[in-house]
């Protein structure tokens, strides 16, 4: 039965890398939870989804843990779609499982939260004049994310580090950079970064370490009914 409250993940719901730690703060009973990729075989995510050479790139998580990357453009047509289907179910409040940057997506009564629009913001005001890092899980993404922070009042400084892929060593390699280049706060912005994740790099860095999914998962959690 459809919830009026769903979440949406551009890979295959549910994520049970991260559901622990939406649900910290969302009641399992009150929500659904769908992926853009559920039901699609290998084949058919590769055929509908892949990226070509210059494509803005997104990654996701499927069911069976692995990694897989996606042509941005794809995937907001697709999640499009699910939203348009989503909102004739009846669902009045949709929570975007992914940080990557959309400009189009829209719901014509739901109300539909987008990291993108949400998180660049929401940092920009805590931190201030303060520097940023940014753990992003492709290389190519850090020439992507630039126009998303773009707004900071100091340029952030980038690393890149898979959540699906890298290991704790490569993901603290990662951080360090960042607090080497002046970050004063580190923000791991993919929705499949955890509580592991965050829990690793403190032991490292004295300085913040900030889940994107924790502060989306904190405030939709306002508007679950």
């Amino acid at each position: 039965m459809m919830t009026s409250f769903a979440t949406l993940t551009i890979g295959q719901a549910p994520r049970s890398d991260i559901m622990p730690l939406l649900m910290a703060h969302l009641p399992a009973g009150s929500v659904t939870h769908v992926g853009l990729l559920d039901g699609l075989s290998t084949g058919q995510i590769e055929q509908r989804y892949a990226p070509a050479e210059g494509d803005a790139v997104l990654v996701t998580r499927l069911l069976d843990g692995s990694q897989v990357k996606l042509a941005a453009a794809r995937v907001e047509r697709g999640l499009q779609e699910k939203i348009d289907v989503l909102e004739a179910l009846g669902c009045m409040t949709i929570l975007l499982l992914c940080t990557g940057e959309f400009n189009h997506l829209h719901a014509n009564n739901a109300l539909l939260l987008e990291p993108d629009r949400i998180i660049p913001p929401l940092i920009s005001s805590i931190i201030g004049q303060h520097r940023a890092g940014i753990v992003v899980p492709v290389e190519s993404q850090v020439v992507e994310q630039a126009n998303k922070w773009r707004k900071l009042a100091k340029a952030p400084c980038f690393a890149v580090a898979s959540p699906y892929l890298s290991d704790d060593h490569t993901l603290t390699k990662a951080a360090m950079r960042l607090a080497e280049q002046g970050a004063e706060v580190v923000v791991l912005d993919c929705i499949g970064f955890n509580r592991h994740h965050e829990d690793v790099l403190k032991k490292h860095l004295n300085i913040p370490v900030v889940l994107s999914n924790v502060l989306m998962a904190k405030l939709a959690a306002e508007l679950v009914v």
